[in-house]
């Protein structure tokens, strides 16, 4: 038995001919909570019974997901943090999950905001991290097994189990170029470059794979120089000022607002509002779009509390109001 675990934990170490450390701990930025911690943290979140204010989170579920025109591109809200971005003649998802329940949380507050059924072909998935909250298995299992997908170093080999044929781990300041599935001679066919970037957060899927594998963000850029940051799940901290330097010009910021408190606890892996806005102002992105709230119950702040706070930090900040894109379910915005 052990030594089947250790050929595993050295394929692993090896995936695509590279050799991952057995653990990413040294890119942590602050140390993970102690199970004392963990006990305490729980005590304090209590049960949730009340969530009357879930009908006033905003759901717009259009019948058809509208469609980027050439040169333009296209956000929408799914929910927690998926989001449907049509850029450089791609479709790609971010961290999808179109399931109701996840494990160890209640049923989802609101709907999916796009029917599966409306989606176009996808020519990209990216993954933030393995949490079951943005790696999703049956939302996954929906997917055509030829799709690309883009993911945290040594998490190819979850996918390829699954059957998925074009995976790609990547370190953080790694990219890779997608073309659009376009035929090359027909009019608009382009292609984004997907670069992995860092984040304040951790791993786990199981009791004994903490950190093993990594986690971050991903920043897309059309050819035309269209960008978007998808931030992932991230605290607060120095890598947003280096985001900005590598990746000057970003568009959107789409960045977490939800899952703070208890703050002590949560702090060093989820950003609280005001550090989310301060953050779109780190990494220099001229627009704010809100995600990881308002669908499923992580933490103990009320269900409306971070759009709210979100909304009057921005305005504290001066920024113009319209660059903050605090989208309803199942909205699009064009860039």
């Amino acid at each position: 038995m052990f030594k089947v675990r250790k050929e595993l934990e050295d394929a692993q170490r090896t995936s695509d001919g590279r050799n991952w450390p057995d653990n990413f701990n040294d890119r942590l930025t602050s140390p993970l909570p102690t199970f004392r911690e963990l006990f305490q943290m729980f005590r304090e979140l209590g049960p949730r019974g009340n969530l009357a204010d879930a009908a006033r989170i905003p759901v717009h579920r259009p019948p058809v997901l509208p469609r980027a025109e050439p040169g333009q591109t296209l956000v929408t809200w799914v929910g927690h943090a998926t989001y449907v971005i049509q850029i450089g003649g791609l479709t790609v998802l971010t961290d999808p999950v179109w399931s109701s329940r996840i494990p160890g949380v209640r049923e989802r507050v609101t709907p999916v905001g796009v029917t599966w059924e409306s989606l176009p072909t996808i020519d990209a998935v990216v993954i933030s991290h393995n949490h079951y909250d943005h790696l999703d298995n049956p939302t996954i299992h929906r997917l055509p097994r030829e799709t690309p997908v883009l993911v945290p170093a040594k998490l190819a080999g979850w996918f390829r189990r699954r059957g998925f044929r074009d995976v790609t781990e990547l370190d953080w300041w790694e990219s890779r170029e997608i073309v659009s599935a376009v035929p090359e001679q027909a009019p608009g066919a382009r292609s984004a470059r997907f670069d992995f970037v860092p984040a304040h957060h951790w791993s786990r899927r199981t009791l004994t794979d903490t950190n093993k594998t990594l986690w971050g963000g991903w920043v897309l850029t059309a050819d035309d120089g269209s960008r978007v940051y998808f931030a992932g799940d991230t605290g607060y901290g120095h890598w947003f000022g280096e985001i900005a330097a590598r990746y000057p010009g970003i568009d959107l910021a789409l960045m977490p607002i939800g899952a703070y408190e208890p703050n002590w606890f949560m702090k060093p892996v989820h950003l609280n509002p005001e550090e989310a806005v301060q953050a779109c102002l780190d990494v220099g992105a001229r627009r704010m779009a809100s995600m990881h709230w308002g669908t499923f119950v992580l933490s103990a702040e009320p269900l409306l509390e971070p759009v709210e706070r979100a909304t009057k930090a921005w305005e504290t900040s001066g920024r113009p109001r319209e660059d903050l894109w605090n989208l309803a379910v199942g909205e699009t915005r064009i860039m």
